[in-house]
């Protein structure tokens, strides 16, 4: 019997940062006619156009503004406060709408996205957003298909949920089960909650079976565990996990640590600070870096020029790479490709925390907002993420946690407790199959 395509969808996105367009990159393949930002949309009406554009830009510049001493700091705390999560404990009633959220639906009701959800409107299909405004944009103008809304971290603020919870139609698909729980004490209805896990790449998993997955994770534990500790007491765990699916017996590529810098660029100075640590080991082809610069051409020339600054020139397109491309689709083809080599990755808790799942340890940089902070416990909960150290100093520390096996027990940890079917579960709720999701287990709620 064939089995039947998955759903078509109207998969919408926003071109802010990279969290809900990689989030939505995952589900292309459940676009009907490829992803759409709400933003940014051919015909666009220019009023609704000028909204987007104010919003991004000050999100953008509040986010590298952040980084100016004092001054910088202070603006973005006042910033982040307007739109910050609430402490979860003690469980309380939580439906108040905050500013932000009554701000955005009285733009909304003055006709802010009317146009778009009209257009989508002549061929219904259901709609799954990946940020929330397309989302109230759907029902407020009485969207005639299911609207589904992604979540893109590990919690939220109030302003993910409509002013009146309660009565919206909005079905959210849930990272985590903490943020199922969140949704039920800003008042969504429990029918409308689905914990499906973040959408992942399928490229990088291999189906359901997680084939691709697990054959990348075993090379990469041959990197992670050189001394061998990891295996020593978790032999059996790495069997029954990888070694069904042809665990290499030698490394099968050089130590990989892949950098990566968020979609506002503010992370670049971090990137140079960990070049000129680890000159010596790139220089002696101990180690391979990948800097991710995403599509920022500006990051991208600064992390030439530190190369060009650390002598490393000759290491260029060998074992310093920098990876830059024009388009988010190409940017997110040649990452996802990139990490099923890379054996750590090094980056700010954004959404790349759900990433964790590919049994990738991660070296947590210093959070930026509300939602960062909380991604950030969450990665330590499930035991995949650290704090970094010192950056100067990495060259130090790095190694150290390698020798220890604790790279090792992160990749582990990451793969076996992090929700890894988020894009599968997603096509069986949309196709109104729930019943044939891959089950969560409702485990390390911090």
């Amino acid at each position: 019997m064939t089995k039947s395509l998955p759903q078509k969808a109207w998969v919408v996105s926003v071109n802010m940062g990279y969290g809900h367009d990689r989030a939505a990159y995952s589900l292309r393949h459940l676009a009907h006619q490829g992803i759409l930002h709400a933003d940014i949309y051919s015909d666009i009406p220019s009023d609704d156009r000028e909204v987007w554009e104010r919003s991004r830009e000050f999100y953008e510049f509040i986010s590298r503004f952040s980084k100016v001493p004092i001054i910088g700091k202070a603006a973005f705390d006042f910033y982040d406060k307007l739109q910050s999560i609430p402490p979860f404990y003690p469980r309380r009633d939580l439906t108040d709408p905050n500013f932000p959220l009554k701000h955005i639906f009285r733009t909304i009701e003055k006709g802010w996205g009317k146009h778009l959800i009209r257009k989508l409107s002549k061929n219904p299909l259901p709609l799954i957003s990946t940020f929330f405004i397309p989302a109230f944009m759907a029902e407020e103008f009485d969207y005639p298909e299911e609207i589904y809304c992604v979540i893109c971290d590990a919690d939220f603020s109030r302003s993910w949920v409509p002013l009146k919870p309660a009565k919206s139609r909005i079905r959210y698909l849930a990272p985590t089960f903490r943020v199922a729980e969140r949704l039920k004490l800003y008042g969504v209805s429990e029918d409308r909650i689905f914990v499906t896990g973040f959408p992942l790449p399928k490229e990088n998993l291999g189906g359901e079976t997680l084939g691709t997955l697990r054959r990348d994770l075993g090379a990469r534990l041959l990197n992670l565990d050189p001394k061998g500790r990891y295996f020593k007491d978790h032999a059996q765990t790495v069997r029954e996990q990888v070694d069904g699916h042809r665990m290499p017996v030698k490394p099968t590529h050089p130590l990989t640590l892949t950098f990566a810098v968020g979609g506002a660029g503010a992370q670049r100075e971090l990137g140079r600070t960990v070049v000129q640590s680890l000159v010596e080991v790139i220089r002696t082809k101990q180690l391979h870096l990948n800097l991710i610069a995403g599509t920022r051409k500006d990051v991208a020339d600064f992390f030439l020029e530190v190369a060009r600054e650390n002598d490393l020139e000759k290491a260029l397109g060998k074992n310093l790479e920098i990876l830059f491309a024009r388009t988010k689709e190409a940017y997110f083809t040649r990452f996802n490709r990139l990490l099923r080599v890379t054996d750590i990755l090094w980056t700010k808790p954004s959404e790349l925390s759900f990433f964790a799942a590919l049994g990738l340890p991660i070296i947590m940089a210093p959070p930026i907002g509300s939602q960062e902070k909380f991604n950030r416990t969450w990665l330590r909960s499930v035991g995949a993420g650290i704090s970094q150290e010192d950056p100067r100093y990495a060259n130090e520390w790095l190694f150290d946690w390698l020798n220890s096996g604790w790279f090792a027990e992160a990749a582990m940890e990451g793969f076996l407790e992090a929700p890894r079917l988020g894009t599968y579960n997603i096509e069986k709720i949309v196709a109104h199959k729930p019943e044939e999701m891959q089950e969560i287990e409702n485990v390390l709620q911090y």
